[in-house]
């Protein structure tokens, strides 16, 4: 269990990040590209910047590179968000179900207000 919790906090760790969730949403669009292209549109980043954000992504298991020649080439790796999905959702139901008991409440005091206004 305890290697699950780490793989979950790296996973999560590595999403905080905007510039990381970007470099991610751009592989999900166009899969292989290479660090050069992905660098480019996070042009007031340094190649040395880029690379830590693809050292933290791929650390977390969220990315893979491949090397061919002088090409580094990145792929999303959807796996660990998968597990990272399966943890919110336990609480999502947590929360759909508070949220559901929270609506009935206020349903009700609505329909006791207007019942006293009559």
């Amino acid at each position: 269990m305890r290697g699950r919790e780490e793989h979950l906090n790296r996973t999560f760790a590595a999403l905080t990040d905007p510039t990381r969730r970007a470099i991610l949403a751009r592989l999900e669009r166009e899969p292989g590209l290479s660090v050069g292209e992905l660098a480019r549109p996070l042009s007031p980043l340094k190649l040395p910047g880029i690379m830590k954000h693809l050292d933290v992504l791929e650390g977390a298991g969220l990315i893979a590179r491949k090397k061919s020649g002088r090409t580094v080439a990145v792929s999303l790796k959807a796996d660990p968000m998968e597990d990272a999905m399966a943890w919110l959702a336990r609480y999502e139901r947590f929360w759909s179900r508070s949220l559901d008991r929270l609506a009935v409440l206020a349903e009700a005091k609505e329909a006791r207000l207007r019942e006293s206004e009559r």
